[in-house]
């Protein structure tokens, strides 16, 4: 018998009529656990007034709908970004408990306590020329003070309210520093949850809505370069040793494989975001009923849940949220 044949007799052919192909209640018997509201944590864009921007925002009046939506859909999280329209080298407004940071903080918890609030602990939208870090006088990377500065927003936020804090300037040493000063000041409950970021241009909404491109250009100073996977998981596991809860992976549809290496290796919680280009470029308007198409989105955070993500940071959470109820 030829050794093709002897293949032929070895492996069955699987029919059209099979059981696994042709029955509902056999594939979703075997269907895994599906995509719900509760993988998903809501990005918040704040201003401090209304704007037409690249990215969707809100305003603080406008968080109490957006929370109350997020507790009555079942999304258990959401991400916030705040804006501040005070620039000036050192950051230090970044540390005010009456930014608008801390005062969006406020207004999600107050609203909704058992939505976890989640922050970025990061200089751009903060220093005059946009960087996530602080300069020294010869404008080079001032690691310490950087520490220093991220450490103390930390504080702040947590004092506000924040459940999780996210460093995100990507500097080595913040989150040991940021472990440090929560617990010592009380907050040893609040989760630290830094962001490991691949350089890309899916960033560039983001930037622009909230005043954070760099005037130096591309600000990849400690972002890490696309290729280096293993860079990556090294710089994770690195920040996990020094005290990191959880970790933020980004951008999420260029971390897949980087998010399948981490979860074989750690425990951490791991939440990719879905940043804002993700957003722009696998979403549209329909234009017969003005809704957004979200299906690439959901499509993605499916995925990624595949691939071990805890749940997915995306703008189109709530979105995603009504179409999956």
């Amino acid at each position: 018998m030829a050794i093709s044949e002897q293949r032929r007799t070895r492996v069955p052919s699987i029919k059209a009529t099979s059981p696994l192909r042709s029955r509902p209640a056999v594939r979703r018997l075997l269907e895994p656990q599906p995509l719900t509201p509760a993988d998903l944590s809501m990005v918040l864009l704040v201003t401090e007034e209304p704007v037409d921007r690249p990215m969707p925002t809100v305003t603080l009046a406008d968080i109490p709908a957006v929370v109350r939506d997020c507790a009555r859909l079942g999304v258990p999280s959401v991400k916030v970004f705040a804006e501040c329209s005070q620039r000036e080298a050192t950051g230090e407004n970044s540390c005010s408990s009456d930014s608008l940071m801390a005062r969006a903080v406020r207004t999600a918890k107050n609203v909704e306590p058992q939505i976890a609030v989640m922050t970025e602990t990061c200089l751009c939208s903060y220093t005059a020329d946009g960087l996530c870090y602080l300069t020294d006088h010869n404008g080079r990377p001032d690691t310490r003070a950087t520490i220093d500065i991220t450490a103390r927003q930390a504080v702040v936020h947590a004092e506000a309210g924040a459940d999780i804090v996210g460093p995100a300037s990507m500097v080595l040493g913040t989150v040991g520093e940021v472990r440090r000063v929560l617990d010592e000041s009380g907050h040893d409950g609040v989760s630290v949850m830094p962001h490991i970021i691949f350089w890309s241009g899916l960033y560039d909404g983001f930037r622009r809505t909230m005043g954070a491109e760099p005037k130096s250009g591309a600000n990849r100073e400690f972002q890490i370069h696309p290729g280096r996977a293993d860079q990556f998981v090294d710089t994770a596991l690195r920040m996990e040793a020094a005290g990191a809860d959880m970790l933020l992976l980004e951008p999420a549809q260029f971390t897949v494989d980087v998010l399948a290496t981490l979860r074989g290796v750690t425990r951490a919680p791991l939440f990719p975001f879905s940043v804002s280009g993700e957003y722009t470029s696998m979403t549209r308007v329909e234009p017969e009923t003005g809704k957004r198409d979200i299906r690439l989105l959901v499509e993605l955070c499916t995925m990624l849940k595949r691939a071990g993500a805890s749940g997915s940071i995306t703008y189109a959470a709530l979105d995603i949220a009504r179409r999956l109820t």
